[in-house]
């Protein structure tokens, strides 16, 4: 069986406050977009579960990556036999986009077919929670008010269907942990869901990431992404979650191409929506 995880990107997000637990109650909307890794799951020729990956390198041990994970987290409740999994990576990790919590939440949801668990998608997206807060998102797989860790999903309506999405991964990673150290939590002033549902081109201004100023402070090559994007006539643009990816949502795929052109010193993917 073979499926392909795709990425997400987030319009706004906000750091809402810090929480007794160390962690963060956030505002912001995940949405998915049409860049995959590929992940394939079959019977294991022996006896043991292995996990094999190509493409771009994953810095992580076998039994630390989110797909053995999820695997794990089934394999413990439901008896699971082995399996030999592959995955081809071409999102980009540290990114932002949430290439490996999509990894872990298809890995669940194809295992829940092949073995005929019968698991329906609530019970399977609170499970995917224990993997990362963003991979119950991966579950529906469709746009999503996120609330409290992330965990917390409603179904929104964002139109941006005809549009074009270009992505900007530079060399350089951003520490989440960091940046979320360096952000000081606050209330926002107007609901998310109220400016997503205005047109793209009114969300500057309005639409924010909580993690840029600090972050751009950090790396102002990524502030200079998102000026070149809107200079290149991005109707929006802003990093991705605590970055380093930075998107620029344009109106058609020739000025995007145009753009994407630009950043020869980093990874571009231009997407259709």
């Amino acid at each position: 069986m073979i499926t392909f995880p795709n990425a997400k990107i987030n319009l706004g997000l906000n750091i809402v406050e810090r929480r007794p637990d160390g962690y963060h109650n956030i505002e912001t909307v995940f949405f998915p977009v049409p860049l995959t890794d590929a992940l394939e799951i079959v019977a294991a020729p022996g006896d043991e579960s292995t996990l094999t990956c190509y493409g771009n390198p994953v810095d992580c041990p076998t039994e630390k990556n989110l797909v053995m994970r999820a695997y794990r987290l089934l394999q413990d409740r439901y008896d699971l036999p082995p399996v030999a999994m592959h995955l081809y990576k071409r999102i980009p990790d540290g990114a932002g986009l949430g290439g490996g919590s999509s990894d872990a939440a298809h890995a669940l949801m194809m295992l829940n077919q092949m073995f005929e668990l019968h698991i329906d998608d609530a019970d399977l997206a609170s499970m995917a929670v224990a993997l990362g807060a963003d991979c119950a998102f991966f579950v529906y797989n469709r746009p999503m008010l996120a609330t409290g860790i992330g965990d917390r999903l409603t179904p929104i309506d964002v139109d941006l269907k005809g549009k074009t999405l270009l992505l900007v991964k530079p060399p350089m990673g951003v520490d989440t942990r960091t940046a979320y150290s360096r952000v000081t939590p606050r209330i926002p002033e107007t609901a998310l869901a109220d400016i997503i549902a205005r047109p793209v081109q009114a969300w500057d201004g309005l639409l924010a990431n909580d993690f840029e100023p600090s972050v751009f402070a950090a790396l102002p090559q990524l502030w200079l992404i998102k000026a070149r994007l809107m200079d290149a006539g991005a109707q929006y643009a802003a990093m991705s979650g605590s970055g380093s990816t930075v998107f620029g949502i344009f109106d058609g795929d020739i000025l995007a191409e145009r753009a994407a052109d630009t950043f020869a010193d980093c990874a571009t993917f231009v997407l259709q929506l």
